[in-house]
C-alpha cells in the first residue's frame, strides 16, 4: 500500500513557511515566486497555521483588508490538519475531500517533513493506475 511518505519521496521534503509576522504581501508574493498555493505559518520549529491562496481571497480580498499591512497571523487557518509520512494514499486524499483541503502538511517524528497538495495525492494515483495498466497489458500479451 502506498503511503504520504511515497509521495515526498518522489516530490520532495521542502518546506516552504512564512512567520506569523509577515504581511500577506510578503507571503503572496512568496507563494508568486514559488509558484505555490499555500505555505505553512511556522513559529520557531512549531507549526501554527496554514495560509492559502484560499485565505487571500476570502479574509483579505473579500473584507478588504490591505494585504501590505495585514499580518498573516490574523489570516491564517488554524488549526492545521496534517497527515504522517505512514497514512496510505487512499486515507489522505478521503481526509483531503472531507475537510475540503488542498494543502496538508506532513509531519514525521522529526517535526514538519513536507507538505502535499491534492494535485501530488492524484498525480501519484494516476501514475500507479498507469503502472498497473502496464503490467497487466504486459501480462496478457504474454499469455498470447
Amino acid at each position: 500500500m502506498s503511503t504520504v511518505g511515497d509521495i515526498l519521496a518522489r516530490k520532495g521534503h521542502e518546506v516552504i513557511s512564512v512567520r506569523p509576522t509577515a504581511t500577506v504581501l510578503n507571503a503572496a508574493n512568496l507563494m508568486n515566486e514559488r509558484g505555490i498555493g499555500g505555505v505553512l505559518v511556522l513559529e520557531g520549529d512549531e507549526l501554527v497555521g496554514i495560509f492559502t491562496e484560499r485565505d487571500v481571497l476570502r479574509r483579505v480580498v473579500a473584507q478588504g483588508r490591505d494585504p501590505a499591512t495585514t499580518l498573516v497571523s490574523s489570516v491564517m487557518s488554524s488549526p492545521v490538519t496534517g497527515a504522517e509520512p505512514r497514512m496510505s494514499i487512499d486515507e489522505c486524499a478521503a481526509l483531503m475531500t472531507e475537510r475540503r483541503i488542498r494543502h496538508l502538511p506532513v509531519r514525521g517524528t522529526q517535526g514538519i517533513s513536507g507538505m502535499i497538495t491534492i494535485g501530488d495525492v492524484l498525480a501519484f494515483q494516476v501514475s500507479e493506475q498507469q503502472t498497473t495498466i502496464q503490467q497487466m497489458n504486459s501480462y496478457i500479451y504474454d499469455l498470447r
